[in-house]
């Protein structure tokens, strides 16, 4: 069985320093947070290069759907004139 250290023991084995606790409870939280803090930039990093990309599809999008805009309206002129010519030619008939 073995002896329980004496009071005298306890008192020799050296007990840390509150400052010294304190200090090496800053520095963990503090690693913490820089590695906290860079996790975060990494993800605004790819958030930024993620948006930019949405930006550029957004742009094609409006892009294409201008030029399409754009054929219809020439089609709707087109088949408005063949309207009115088909109108011509009915009221030239009577």
């Amino acid at each position: 069985m073995a002896a329980s250290p004496s009071h005298s023991d306890v008192q020799l084995l050296p007990t840390p320093e509150p400052e010294s606790q304190l200090s090496s409870l800053v520095y963990d939280l503090s690693q913490q947070l820089q590695g906290a803090m860079e996790n975060m930039l990494k993800m605004i990093n790819e958030v930024d290069q993620n948006s930019a990309g949405i930006m550029e599809e957004i742009e094609k999008c409006k892009d294409s759907a201008l030029e399409r805009k754009r054929i219809l309206e020439e089609e709707k002129q087109q088949f408005q004139k063949a309207a009115y010519t088909v109108l011509g030619m009915l009221d030239n008939r009577d």
